[in-house]
């Protein structure tokens, strides 16, 4: 049976079957990110949206999954990635808020990374139910953050971790 390295808020990390990683009963999400978001977010083991507010985060449950989708290297003006950069699920059961600095507060989830490789969208995009318009599949991703269905997740799960 495969498992998969799953990257703890605490740090530790724990082995988990093929069978922990269903999506039965979970909803599962794209966050649309920066890179370097990501990764603050992947080491800190959190993540956040729509630059720091609450709304979505609100709507995620413990054991959903996320997909990290990252259009640039760097906000807001890095070069252009166009790929899927972490995938994770949410392991709290409510949003909470992080001093950034005295006057910023952001709002957060914890986060249970994989261990995951980078994978460009656009060997993907046809086969995706998400992306409507084929010609015009960066549209969906200005929304930040949006659902997606299992079919979908599984596809880019699979691309990301190398499991079939």
């Amino acid at each position: 049976m495969a498992s998969d390295v799953i990257h703890r808020p605490s740090g530790a990390t724990a082995n988990v079957s093929a069978d922990a990683l269903s999506v039965q009963d979970m909803t599962t999400w794209i966050n649309t990110v920066s890179r370097d978001h990501v990764e603050r977010g992947v080491r800190g083991r959190f993540t956040q949206a729509n630059h720091g507010k609450p709304h979505m985060l609100r709507k995620m449950a413990r054991g959903d999954w996320l997909i990290f989708y990252s259009p640039k290297t760097v906000y807001p003006d890095g070069e252009p990635l166009q790929a899927f950069t972490a995938i994770g699920r949410v392991a709290d059961d409510e949003p909470y808020q992080a001093e950034m600095s005295p006057d910023v507060h952001a709002w957060r989830r914890n986060v249970d990374f994989l261990e995951c490789a980078e994978t460009p969208i656009r060997p993907l995009l046809e086969k995706l139910d998400f992306i409507e318009n084929k010609s015009q599949w960066g549209y969906k991703f200005r929304f930040g953050v949006f659902k997606i269905d299992d079919h979908d997740f599984k596809l880019i799960r699979s691309a990301m971790t190398r499991t079939r």
